[in-house]
């Protein structure tokens, strides 16, 4: 072999080691990329191609009334979903599904002719509907548990509960506002594909940490005092031909909203159903003028401000007043001469009220206005809230401040109304109104309480007393236009008040159409419960006086022939609600002073002696003589709705051979 020979085999040889260290420089720096600079992404690609996730909201932390029962609870309840492409004949299979869900055939195989790899068929299925979907035994088609909204009580509260969508999330109410704290973290629905593309049954993963835990609320409502208010004001509405009503019971002194009632109601378990306008919470989002209602806060600034007296006489003109190109008469076209301050409220002069508010002047009357909360929202825990109308007092013409002073011109919530008047009731202190009194974990451990908190000083003590013998008087003197409400044995302070809506079309007040109210507190030289009751056009009975009045004492009466009020003692609780779960004492500084309407009354004459009597069902609801009859071992005949009134056989008698007991439920006692 020549010399040149074997330069040129020591070339290729040379040239072919160069092409393989060149060749595994380039795979070396093609694996370090693949593995350590795109690693994590290829890797997520991966799983994404081989894995698709599912989020299931978990269970909705629980509701409750003050008392324990529950009012949002969850079950979970089953749901159909398919895997498209494990389905071999869509249209057989969808026929099939049809039947059993009782749902469009066309539309079920359409998603299962789909190209996803998942869709939903049905949710939140009845459990019978679920076993024979599950003994169809279609491969690619599956049942998964989600979470379902439950109220025990249906349409009680439901303005204030809510509601939650499909998704689980809160649309209204309750359930909106505390959304971020009722819901939990999701878990995972995971479907894998192994190496050979064959797609797996799903599996359920859960989180190992829950990075956010929900939790349950206890509220300031007490149900059966909602229940009592709802029915009153149901029965007022049928009664008097109204469009609608609201009615609000709040504790003065300490802002808490013991029930807050809408009419018309609905079912918050069916809120597909609700319409948008029926669904609003109209005590918190509707504003409207107060009419005479608004008639004490005018009193409570002038006397505040020292400009009158209680004895200080008005002349209301024979009632007939002109300012500017306007004439005011009273209403009903009453004819008033000489009046007291104490006499305009009683009788509801409208005069008279423009009389004390052009001495206490505009500027200062604006003031008080705002100093009551009107004009702004009070914060109430609830969404929705509107602030009302109050327009700049330096845009007010004569004639604006004489409207306002009878309530024509301004527009208030019923929550800033019951809210205002509490401040009188609580010693000129106005506290800011809430629903929800704490949040509580799962274990039943308070976390959160939320105290009640003073806005501000409206009015001096001694100018509310004042103004609080005047408002008793309304209510208590036989020519009061308050003298519907009266409770016997109780000195009511209150007012009436009759407000025409204004017509837009033609720009003037109605005469037909009207707002009828009455709001009061009781007792008057201890105010511990305040009341508002709002008729939206009645048909019958156009007056306040006679509307709305009427409603209030019922509401009144019942609660203290119903409720161990203790009226007379003023209790403040320190404790959390009875029925919720027990869990560690909450410390010393999480303790918030709250006002007790406790548990009905109970007829202890006829407690039961040994374990075999019929126990005492007396005062009960039907939810609570259901829970002690099955402990008794005792069948219960149900009567009536509300608490229970009496019951057969006797209570502390020996228990009949059938063990069959009936219980009367009925309003009172």
């Amino acid at each position: 072999m020549t010399g040149e020979s074997r330069k040129w085999i020591k070339f290729r040889i040379a040239a072919l080691l160069a092409f393989f260290l060149v060749l595994f420089i380039a795979l070396a720096s093609r694996a370090f990329q693949l593995q350590i600079l795109s690693g994590k992404a290829l890797k997520a690609l991966a799983q994404k191609q081989h894995t698709q996730i599912l989020l299931l909201q978990p269970e909705r932390g629980i509701i409750f009334d003050r008392n324990g029962e529950k009012m949002a609870a969850t079950i979970m309840a089953d749901s159909v979903c398919a895997d498209p492409s494990k389905i071999e004949n869509p249209g057989e299979v969808a026929g099939r599904l049809a039947a059993i869900l009782q749902t469009d055939r066309a539309v079920l195989q359409k998603k299962l002719s789909g190209a996803k790899n998942f869709c939903w068929l049905a949710r939140r299925i009845a459990p019978e509907q679920a076993s024979l979907v599950q003994e169809m035994g279609v491969e690619g088609i599956f049942i998964v548990k989600e979470p379902k909204r439950y109220y025990p009580s249906g349409e009680l509260a439901g303005h204030l509960i809510g509601f939650v969508g499909i998704d689980a999330t809160g649309l209204e109410g309750l359930e909106l506002r505390y959304d971020r704290y009722l819901k939990g973290a999701p878990e995972k629905l995971i479907w894998t594909r192994d190496a050979k593309g064959k797609r797996l049954y799903p599996r359920v993963e859960r989180p190992e940490t829950v990075q956010k835990e929900n939790y349950n609320l206890v509220l300031t409502i007490d149900n059966r005092i909602q229940h009592l208010v709802e029915s009153h004001l149901k029965a007022a509405v049928k009664n008097k031909g109204a469009k609608g009503g609201f009615a609000i019971v709040m504790d003065p002194r300490t802002g808490e909203i013991l029930a807050l009632a809408n009419e018309l109601g609905f079912d918050p378990n069916r809120f597909s159903a609700v319409n948008p306008t029926t669904g609003k919470n109209k005590a918190i989002t509707d504003s409207f003028d107060p009419g005479s209602t608004f008639k004490p806060f005018l009193a409570a600034a002038a006397l505040e401000e020292g400009v009158v007296k209680e004895t200080d006489l008005f002349n209301c003109e024979n009632g007939r007043y002109a300012i500017a190109d306007r004439v005011f008469h009273e209403a009903n076209r009453k004819r008033h001469g000489a009046l007291s301050v104490h006499d305009i409220l009683k009788y509801s002069s409208n005069i008279g009220a423009i009389k004390i508010a052009e001495k206490l002047g505009k500027e200062r009357f604006s003031q008080y206005i705002r100093k009551f909360g009107f004009g702004a929202k009070t914060g109430i825990d609830l969404p929705g809230e509107v602030s009302g109308l109050l327009r700049p007092v330096e845009k007010w013409t004569r004639v604006d401040a004489a409207t306002i002073a009878f309530g024509q011109g301004i527009s208030v919530t019923a929550i800033q109304l019951i809210t205002a008047l509490s401040s009188v009731a609580n010693q000129g202190l106005l506290m800011k109104p809430f629903i929800v009194r704490g949040l509580m974990d799962r274990k039943g451990n308070l976390v959160q309480t939320y105290h009640p908190s003073a806005v501000r000083r409206v009015i001096s003590p001694e100018t509310a007393k004042r103004l609080t013998a005047i408002l008793t008087d309304v209510v208590g003197m036989e020519d009061g236009t308050g003298k519907h409400a009266r409770i016997v044995n109780v000195a009511v302070a209150g007012k009436t008040g009759t407000s025409q809506k204004f017509d837009f079309a033609r720009r003037v007040y109605s005469s037909e159409r009207v707002k009828t109210s009455f709001m009061g507190f009781f007792p008057a030289e201890d105010p511990q419960i305040a009341i508002l009751v709002v008729l939206d056009e009645p048909q019958r009975d156009r007056w306040g006086g006679v509307a709305a009045a009427p409603v209030f004492k019922n509401i009144g009466e019942q609660l203290l022939t119903c409720f161990k009020t203790n009226i007379r003692e003023n209790p403040i609780g320190d404790t959390l609600p009875q029925g919720v779960p027990d869990g560690k004492p909450v410390s010393g500084d999480m303790k918030v002073r709250l006002a007790s309407v406790p548990a009905p009354p109970t007829d202890r004459s006829g407690t039961e002696t040994d374990e075999t009597a019929v126990p005492n069902f007396r005062g009960m609801t039907i939810r609570e003589v259901v829970k002690k009859s099955k402990e008794k071992g005792i069948e219960v005949r149900v009567i009536g709705s509300g608490w229970a009134i009496a019951q057969q056989p006797a209570a502390g008698t020996p228990a009949p051979e059938d063990r069959l007991c009936t219980v009367t439920f009925g309003m009172g006692s």
